[in-house]
């Protein structure tokens, strides 16, 4: 691979216009080519983040063919990320998706057996993890002894409109992935089952589901409390949420926004000590760099973050059915079988 790595993007709406601005600042990258179903939006966010020349078109396999790109970014809507994602594996693209990578655990499967059909990497973007605070707050954890309990608050009053507001689940589906993945990375163990309630407040402004509690128990015994609503308005907490976990040995705790901190049973206090190291999708963007680059296997590759994205069709189904899932038995589903039709050729949803 070159140098400066080529990147095509799908998706040019808002998300899409925070990864061009990440793509901007990455001296390892540069923009090849940028598609959208609608190119005049396209075309003016190329303009706005310092590409005006980059090709920009709403067919994906002929923008990737002018754009001579290394990999892409799939900024498209969560429906759409199976078919455009096989769509640039099958134009031999390494591939850094926006999380979720699928609606569903059936089709992330197939994506991920495409991924290691091509040979190529497929990475999902799981930027919460990429934080000085959340790796401080995993040495932390590691200090207070083997764990019993993570408990995850997470508040907030969002108004987004678009599709968000007409999903069935809009909190777990579309944010408490992040939470839900957080859990995997600071225990450093996979869930094993879940029991969750979803409901939605009588002034809620979302059609679905905004507000959840769910309990997770975890392979080495821990159990992950994760309680949330998007329609809490006054004294909201982090987007990260506010997290709290005990160990034998003491507590560790984060507010989402600040440096964490730690007591241990003795009593004395355990301070951060934080790395300089980029946070958000420019560490998500600087982990897929490096790995392309040295052929290392990220944490978030897909084969892995799937594990993420069944805690999320586990919860919902609990809450749909009122009983406890097993994990296992959402991450045995069977996939979605591919069309005949040659996926290369399709054009790409709209972004979000």
């Amino acid at each position: 691979m070159s140098d400066i790595v080529r990147l095509l993007q799908v998706g040019a709406g808002s998300m899409g216009r925070a990864w061009l601005g990440a793509i901007r600042a990455n001296p390892d990258v540069e923009l090849a080519g940028l598609v959208d179903l609608d190119t005049g939006l396209a075309q003016t966010a190329a303009v706005e983040h310092g590409y005006p020349d980059v090709p920009v078109g709403a067919d994906l396999t002929e923008i990737a063919a002018a754009a001579r790109a290394d990999a892409m970014i799939n900024v498209t809507i969560p429906e759409a990320h199976r078919d455009t994602t096989l769509a640039a594996l099958a134009a031999g693209l390494p591939v850094l998706c926006e999380k979720p990578l699928a609606p569903t655990v059936a089709e992330a499967r197939s994506m991920v057996d495409a991924a290691e059909r091509s040979g190529r990497l497929l990475m999902v973007s799981q930027s919460r993890r990429y934080s000085p605070q959340v790796a401080a707050f995993r040495r932390l954890i590691a200090r207070i002894g083997p764990l019993g309990t993570l408990n995850c608050q997470f508040f907030k009053a969002p108004r987004f409109g678009g599709f968000r507001e007409t999903m069935a689940d809009p909190l777990l589906l579309d944010m408490a992935i992040h939470q839900f993945d957080l859990a995997r990375l600071l225990t450093g163990a996979d869930p094993l089952t879940v029991n969750c309630d979803a409901y939605n407040p009588a002034w809620s402004w979302f059609a679905g589901n905004a507000a959840a509690e769910a309990t997770f128990v975890f392979a080495d015994h821990t159990r992950f409390t994760f309680s949330g609503s998007w329609v809490a308005p006054g004294l909201e907490t982090s987007w990260n949420g506010a997290w709290r976990v005990i160990g034998a040995n003491g507590t560790a705790t984060w507010d989402g926004d600040h440096p964490p901190v730690a007591r241990l049973a003795d009593g004395t206090t355990l301070t951060a000590d934080l790395d300089d190291e980029p946070e958000g999708i420019a560490g998500s963007l600087a982990e897929f760099v490096r790995c392309l680059r040295t052929g290392a296997r990220p944490d978030a590759a897909a084969a892995r973050n799937i594990v993420s994205l069944a805690m999320v069709e586990a919860a919902v189904r609990s809450a749909t059915d009122h009983r406890k899932v097993t994990i296992a038995d959402i991450l045995t589903t069977d996939r979605v079988q591919e069309p005949a039709a040659d996926l290369a050729s399709r054009r790409p949803a709209a972004s979000p």
